[in-house]
């Protein structure tokens, strides 16, 4: 497919393809098919009802929902009328569904009442009770019913109304540099900021995927979480913008997976590496058709070169990338090769557009083949953290570039190798996993007087959690897992839990985490 145009908002696209291409399929969700344009007039349907609902340029849209067609149409819509759309996780616990509704502070919430006999109701309720910013709440169509909150087809009918002059002036008062989504990421402080992402940098992204990742058509699987910038930006957006067809997994598994790669046609298999094993330990891989794709991609994490070795023998184009949240998209990437070394130890070079340095504490660029911290500079980076003036200005240097955080060095073929994280946030199956959020959540158990939360290396996630805990109380390593589970998204929860008499110190008081670490991969 050709490299789609830049246009002024991400969301104009859906005309465009609506237009060109009518008829042919947009989404598909099981036995779900929407053409571009029926995905058009969707977009066009919720966006007259959430200005028939007050929704004004800058006001934020929640939405709860697995990776299926509604959440996009719903992204697509919000972000139509320039408001600012925000993701939430149906694995969130409320305490984290709390924390990022009363800090966004969405006027409307979209969102399902039952997802795998978890009913939402009585959440959704807590919900509105701790942010009075919300003014409707309005259901999915299908979802079972809940008092007080309103049917989809009850909310598009008052947008009905809306004249196409109002409809038009919404739409225009979105401009490129204008916030339109918020992702939310954990800091060392354990509470996730907003990073504030623009419709430039969405367009941007979609432009420069279809550039550097060429396939006819670009048709991708998704089942990536709708909070996560994964899910929205790297994946969704490119095929959107592309005029490809998006197909929606809502829960991953792998072999079911690797079944719609085949029956849609999948042409960039892409995902995190831990997928990827998951797939390739399949007894019955071999019987899979995928002759279709045309480039295997991924992300998140290095990929062994064992696993890099037997996917060249299915598509030798394969590549790789490093980027964050806040970089919108990703910083390096690698060209779609078959060069095994290059896939295994590097992750690659700039995207275009996109500047890179590596820097010592001083802030002085480091020599070739030593190690610095990541900075970046493009026009695609985040606009800043929501209503976190302090922390946008730490993020930044003087000079403008984003501190990242993670070490690198540059090889002597100009490419970077990512060497290790001057934060001590770690990946677990590519999502970002930050230990002191989880040590909050385990300090806030009346047994647990201090927690320490370490990574280890796993040969399936790539890292685990391994949490150190002093108690007060008597407690059970058992326990405290559940506690987790009940406060954390699964990928969070520690696989492991060491009660201890004492913790090592360093000279100033602090926990001497460089021990823990060294014991807990010695124990591993």
């Amino acid at each position: 497919m050709p490299i789609p145009p830049a246009l002024p908002r991400i969301s104009d696209y859906a005309a465009l393809h609506a237009k060109e291409r009518p008829q042919e399929t947009a989404l598909v969700s099981g036995d779900r098919r929407i053409s571009f344009e029926e995905l058009h007039d969707a977009v066009e349907s919720l966006a007259k009802a959430l200005i028939a609902a007050g929704v004004q340029t800058g006001d934020r849209v929640a939405t709860l929902q697995a990776p299926r067609p509604d959440y996009f149409i719903a992204f697509l819509a919000t972000v139509s009328v320039g408001a600012i759309w925000v993701g939430l996780n149906p694995k969130y616990r409320l305490q984290e569904l709390l924390h990022v509704v009363t800090d966004s502070e969405p006027c409307i919430m979209l969102t399902r009442t039952e997802i795998e006999g978890r009913s939402f109701a009585a959440e959704i309720d807590e919900l509105r009770k701790s942010c009075p910013a919300i003014r409707h709440v309005v259901a999915f169509a299908g979802e079972p019913p809940v008092d007080g909150i309103e049917p989809m087809a009850a909310f598009l009918e008052k947008g009905a109304a809306v004249s196409q002059e109002a409809r038009i002036a919404a739409r225009d008062s979105a401009k490129d540099r204008d916030p339109c989504l918020i992702v939310y990421t954990s800091g060392s402080t354990g509470a996730p900021k907003g990073a504030l992402l623009h419709h430039h940098g969405l367009v941007r992204a979609a432009v420069v995927h279809n550039q550097v990742w060429p396939v006819t058509p670009h048709n991708s699987l998704n089942f990536f979480p709708i909070n996560h910038v994964g899910c929205v930006v790297d994946v969704s957006i490119p095929v959107f913008a592309s005029g490809g067809k998006l197909v929606f997994l809502e829960h991953f598994d792998p072999a079911t997976a690797l079944e719609l790669i085949e029956r849609e046609n999948i042409t960039v298999w892409g995902s995190v590496p831990s997928t990827f094993h998951l797939q390739l330990a399949l007894p019955d891989f071999a019987r899979f058709d995928l002759s279709g794709v045309q480039m295997i991609a991924w992300g998140g994490a290095a990929m062994p070169r064992e696993a890099i070795e037997r996917l060249r023998t299915i598509q030798p184009n394969m590549s790789t990338n490093y980027g964050l949240t806040e970089s919108t998209t990703v910083i390096t990437y690698v060209s779609p090769t078959d060069d095994v070394e290059i896939l295994s130890d590097s992750v690659g070079l700039p995207l275009p557009g996109v500047e890179v340095r590596l820097v010592d504490p001083d802030g002085a660029i480091v020599p070739q083949g030593e190690p610095g911290e990541v900075q970046t500079r493009s026009s695609h980076t985040f606009l800043g953290y929501w209503r976190r003036p302090d922390a946008t200005a730490d993020a930044f240097t003087a000079d403008g570039w984003f501190r990242t955080g993670d070490q690198a060095l540059q090889r002597p073929d100009g490419r970077y190798r990512i060497v290790g994280r001057l934060k001590e946030m770690y990946k677990s199956g590519g999502y970002n996993v930050y230990p002191r959020e989880i040590e909050v959540a385990l300090e806030a158990h009346p047994a647990v007087a201090a927690a320490a939360v370490v990574s280890i290396p796993d040969p399936l996630w790539q890292e685990v959690g391994v949490a150190y805990i002093l108690p007060q109380a008597e407690v059970s390593p058992e326990e405290l897992i559940a506690f987790c589970r009940e406060r954390l998204a699964n990928y969070k929860v520690p696989k492991r839990i060491v009660l201890r008499p004492d913790m090592p110190l360093l000279p100033i008081g602090k926990i001497d985490k460089n021990t823990l670490k060294n014991e807990a991969r010695q124990e591993n």
